[in-house]
């Protein structure tokens, strides 16, 4: 069965993400993200999550190595006083021209100059997730459909083996999978996942060519629904992942990002 994650945009006022991390503790969530994007340093809203949760581990999915170095992203583990047993650090290519090639040589600096951090590749093409099974701690889907993200898994796990017939890595086992799946509740949650996807769609020919891969009308991938039965419904339909991350689509406060992690949260 699924382990579930909450996750949200980086930059949300710590106050309410130390609450909304007490909360999901609280909830039965297992882990607890935030991604990255040029306006907010996820890194910082996980440090506001520790201030509300011992417990719950915690990730950042993804920062993107054509605007953070690795040296860099380890001074500020430190500086924020991050326990790096609990956290996952999602990585990915950015905007770069060769994103495999830029994350295959990556992973050596990654290794050496963030230690102690298990590393999770952002992966949608089959070759990116053959990457993460083979070499990576986890695998990171985005912008997927229940049935997308079960062949996805394929490639992490002939990733994986490759490796160890390979010899390379005799003891790899397939990493864990995680993944973020929208989530809108209420009676605007259609608009409101169609605005968040709308933005992606177009937002770089990674994506572009993502979506036509999936070829699903806009405004469907992921969950919207009106009662907590309902996302629980289509939540399950994601069984493919280890941890399913619910990425609230909700207002930045307390009062409806705690609405959306209850009405998601683990059976």
């Amino acid at each position: 069965m699924s382990k579930r994650g909450f996750g949200v945009a980086a930059g949300l006022d710590p106050e309410v993400a130390r609450v909304l991390a007490e909360r999901c503790e609280e909830l039965g969530y297992s882990s607890i993200w935030s991604n990255d994007h040029p306006g907010a340093n996820g890194l910082d809203t996980l440090a506001a999550f520790a201030e509300g949760s011992a417990g719950l581990e915690l990730g950042v999915a993804v920062q993107a190595l054509d605007r953070h170095d690795p040296a860099e992203i380890d001074q500020r583990i430190d500086r924020l006083g991050l326990d790096r047993e609990r956290l996952w650090l999602g990585l990915g290519a950015g905007f770069s021209e060769k994103p495999l090639t830029t994350m295959r040589e990556a992973l050596p600096a990654l290794r050496e100059s963030v230690p102690g951090v298990r590393l999770v590749l952002a992966a949608m093409g089959p070759k990116m997730c053959a990457l993460a099974g083979s070499s990576f701690d986890g695998a990171f889907f985005n912008w997927m459909t229940p049935e997308f993200a079960a062949s996805a898994r394929q490639h992490v796990e002939a990733g994986a083996r490759d490796a160890q017939r390979s010899g390379l890595r005799p003891e790899r086992e397939p990493p864990p999978v995680f993944g973020y799946v929208r989530t809108a509740v209420g009676s605007d949650a259609a608009e409101r996942l169609a605005k968040e996807e709308s933005f992606y769609r177009d937002l770089h020919p990674g994506y572009r060519n993502h979506f036509a891969r999936l070829g699903e009308p806009e405004g469907t991938v992921g969950v919207a629904a009106a009662s907590r039965d309902q996302v629980e419904a289509e939540l399950s339909r994601y069984n493919a992942l280890d941890v399913i991350v619910v990425r609230g689509l909700a207002s930045a406060t307390t009062e409806a990002m705690t609405a959306v992690a209850a009405a998601a949260a683990p059976v």
